[in-house]
């Protein structure tokens, strides 16, 4: 179920019963030439309603999807010149933590935070939240299945990294207007080093690809997407089932 289509009242209930509060979490950067820039707040918006209606189904979990926070931490991608909305991440740390305290003064036990963006690093707002919060409330931010469920599904040759082929499949198989299909190339790039503190991009890749996207196909994406969403749906039914430690 979706929070904001709820009264305060069904929320307090629903909040009273024992059920989960999901925060995605967005990002707005450029995604290539091919993608929207909203891809990482779509994404995870979608994602996030889709495994809160599958666990409910298969698993009897309740859950309430916050809106995606739509804007994060994103300087590796400022010099592109367009198309961000870069949040210092103290600030985007803070904001997370006043979402979970706000969750967890009206109830809510079990709070799952779910990142659109895995370069965001938010343990150290949930550990916070977790050591500090008043109340009896937790939170918990999951791994991403994203990358073994392509070696699975797609192909562990074909390199990946942003705006490559999983997210486009992904893209094709639920909103093909969006794609840009004649923009998909494959770049060359060297080896991203993902631990540099000062992460940019725009020294690896002139259209802001990392991987290769041209291993794309809507039917790719509708076997990601089943393999996403129950995998998600899983998650929530083991932290909805997990013993509350707060």
């Amino acid at each position: 179920m979706r929070f904001g289509d709820l009264t305060y009242l069904e929320i307090q209930r629903l909040a009273r019963a024992g059920c989960l509060a999901v925060v995605p979490t967005g990002c707005t950067e450029q995604q290539g030439p091919h993608l929207p820039v909203d891809f990482d707040t779509w994404f995870v918006e979608r994602l996030c309603q889709a495994a809160s209606e599958r666990a409910f189904r298969d698993f009897g979990v309740q859950s309430l999807v916050l809106p995606a926070i739509p804007f994060g931490p994103t300087p590796e991608h400022r010099n592109y010149g367009a198309g961000y909305v870069d949040i210092p991440s103290e600030l985007h740390d803070d904001l997370v933590c006043a979402t979970l305290v706000s969750l967890a003064e009206q109830g809510f036990e079990r709070i799952i935070v779910w990142r659109g963006c895995g370069g965001h690093d938010l343990q150290g707002a949930v550990r916070r939240f977790n050591r500090t919060n008043r109340y009896q409330a937790q939170a918990f931010l999951p791994s991403h299945p994203y990358h073994d469920i392509w070696c699975r599904l797609g192909d562990p040759d074909v390199s990946g990294g942003h705006a490559d082929s999983f997210a486009t499949s992904i893209s094709l198989h639920l909103r093909p207007s969006a794609v840009r299909v004649n923009e998909i190339v494959d770049p060359a790039h060297p080896p991203v080093d993902w631990q540099d503190p000062d992460l940019d991009f725009a020294r690896y890749s002139s259209t802001g690809v990392i991987g290769d996207p041209t291993h794309a196909s809507a039917e790719l994406g509708a076997k990601l997407w089943e393999a996403v969403v129950d995998s998600v749906a899983e998650t929530f039914q083991t932290i909805a089932a997990s013993p509350n430690d707060a």
